[in-house]
């Protein structure tokens, strides 16, 4: 996945010789459960939504906070009052009609509306609807990604119209008009920026892998073209889940839409129609479904605290691709990759454009910048596997992926786990690697 905007962050400074540790912006509730209805309309690229926030106080509250990028929200109720509120640099702040004691909890009602330029992709050409990365642009919430809460998504659409979601699917309900309202309730809680559907004049094909049914979506692509483009998938899931510790849950769906770079989700990732053409046409290009797959552990399930982390994401699910094509193609492809990594840092630092991993300055991320966090973070973690071991930095991996299952992380978590696998500090190649520019490529 590649980030376009994040909002609400806070700059830290970055301290040498030690591990920066998550420093979010203070604010005084959390999200326990989203309920959210959506009505695209996918001709006039717009989208009605009503929804229903539950979150408890964690100290005294007046107001609460949510991103709501562009959307125009027009009620906000309590029990059926109307609530006070006011929309500003693409936040809603909503005034409590009774301040919230810490340890309360209370739900709200919000109703809206709006044209997202991005977050909402409408592809009226294919009758075809999706999300990528940036939820609040079609639902106020919180964007942080430490911020964990279960969901009950439900989307009408046209009845000939299929539909992939976040969690598992709940039964349809046809309505009155012959719409249909397509449901998911995810019932773990999950950072929201994995919330997300896909909505199309789809084909599917289905099957089984073990306990998990994989299902694969595509306007352009038949059942028996999708099972191709995606035979690996089975394979790489139980790869992850091997170098993991921990299992698949779930079922997985896979869609290949109108555009998109890559996008992962709770259960669910998006690549290009013109990324299965690549794979029908050469069979290896399988790097980019094996990134968003690794995800659902690295990302997903142990997520970074906050954005000077990302490279726990991203950098990651880079370097856990490489070792998938180690395994399945090769000691070359995973050399490959190397080089690849190596190359871009060489570049970055001949340019002055390299710095630490674990930085402050995510806002607005340049192309320089999302190098930096996705091939140095790889390039940093195939140097720790060479300097731990195998056997080591594997179990190192395993341990910290299992602790943390269901968290949120920084570096200084990674770090400790790497050192309780490896028997001694890592603080010099942490200081070296992670928390300042680094030395030339090695």
């Amino acid at each position: 996945m590649i980030v376009r905007r994040c909002v609400g962050l806070l700059a830290l400074p970055l301290l040498l010789g030690c591990c920066v540790v998550h420093a979010a912006p203070p604010r005084g509730f959390d999200v326990l459960h989203y309920s959210v209805a959506l009505v695209p309309d996918i001709a006039a690229k717009r989208v009605q939504g009503q929804q229903t926030v539950r979150f408890k106080a964690e100290q005294a509250l007046s107001t609460l906070t949510l991103d709501a990028g562009t959307l125009e929200v027009t009620s906000v109720t309590q029990h059926g009052r109307a609530l006070a509120f006011a929309q500003a640099g693409q936040q809603l702040h909503i005034t409590l009609a009774t301040p919230l004691q810490r340890g309360a909890s209370a739900e709200l009602q919000i109703r809206y509306h709006g044209a997202p330029a991005f977050g909402l992709t409408f592809a009226p050409e294919r009758e075809e609807v999706y999300t990528l990365f940036s939820t609040s642009q079609w639902m106020p919430s919180v964007d942080a990604p430490d911020e964990r809460a279960t969901l009950d998504l439900a989307v009408t659409l046209p009845p000939a119209l299929l539909a992939a979601g976040t969690g598992r699917a709940l039964p349809t309900r046809t309505l009155a008009d012959g719409r249909i309202e397509h449901r998911w309730r995810l019932d773990t809680p999950m950072p929201g920026y994995v919330y997300g559907f896909a909505a199309g004049r789809y084909q599917q094909a289905t099957q089984q892998h073990g306990p998990v049914q994989l299902r694969y979506l595509s306007v352009e692509r038949s059942p028996a073209q999708l099972r191709t483009v995606f035979a690996r998938t089975g394979d790489m899931l139980d790869f992850f889940a091997e170098r993991a510790g921990l299992p698949y849950r779930g079922d997985y769906q896979q869609a290949l839409v109108a555009s998109t770079i890559g996008q992962e989700m709770a259960g669910l990732s998006l690549m290009s129609e013109a990324y299965g053409q690549d794979v029908l046409d050469d069979a290896d290009q399988i790097a980019l479904m094996a990134h968003e797959a690794a995800h659902h552990w690295w990302g997903n399930r142990v997520t970074c605290a906050g954005w000077e982390h990302f490279w726990l994401n991203e950098g990651m699910a880079n370097f856990m691709t490489a070792a998938y094509l180690q395994q399945a193609q090769g000691e070359a492809a995973y050399q490959a990759q190397v080089d690849g990594w190596r190359t871009r840092l060489d570049a970055l630092r001949a340019k002055g454009a390299d710095h630490a991993l674990v930085y402050a300055d995510w806002d607005a991320p340049t192309a320089d910048d999302r190098a930096v966090v996705y091939r140095k973070g790889a390039y940093v973690l195939h140097l720790l596997r060479g300097e731990l071991g195998d056997a080591v930095f594997w179990r190192g991996l395993r341990a910290y992926t299992v602790a943390n299952d269901g968290r949120s992380v920084v570096t200084a978590d990674f770090q400790r786990a790497m050192e309780t696998a490896a028997g001694h500090s890592l603080q010099p190649f942490f200081d070296e690697w992670v928390y300042t520019a680094g030395t030339a490529a090695q």
